[in-house]
């Protein structure tokens, strides 16, 4: 069953805030890579190209893990499971383009558009966190 996701959780994908995606790999060990996220209403957006490990440990198992922590205080954070439900052909970068813009103010600037794919990810459950810490690591 789908999952709606929450304010907290969309105001954390809003921003530019890296996730961490996690697949898997053929032995059914774990794989983990830092990524841009966009959001299309409940769905999460992930470019990338179909020869990345995450294009292909994804078509072959779609289930993935997701971790995002807000820039500015790595105390609030979500973990997301789901699957990804759809890969759509990104050749002009329309998926690729606004997921850059929030990340760098620019449009992606690897132009080579052959084998480009959006990932998108049906959120099936969601947990969101704040703790009451402030960081203030020592200098």
């Amino acid at each position: 069953m789908p999952s709606t996701l929450s304010p907290e959780a969309r105001k954390l994908i809003d921003r530019p805030n890296f996730a961490h995606l996690a697949t898997l790999m053929p032995d059914g060990s774990p794989q983990s890579v830092p990524v841009w996220v966009g959001r299309e209403g409940e769905h999460l957006v992930i470019c990338t190209g179909e020869g990345s490990l995450k294009a292909k440990n994804t078509r072959r198992d779609p289930r993935v893990a997701l971790s995002i922590v807000d820039l500015d205080n790595p105390y609030e954070e979500i973990q997301i499971r789901g699957r990804v439900i759809e890969r759509r052909p990104d050749p002009e970068l329309k998926s690729m383009d606004p997921i850059s813009h929030k990340y760098t103010g620019k449009p992606f600037p690897m132009r080579n558009p052959e084998g480009r794919v959006a990932l998108i990810i049906e959120v099936k459950k969601e947990r969101y966190t704040k703790l009451p810490f402030q960081h203030t690591p020592p200098k």
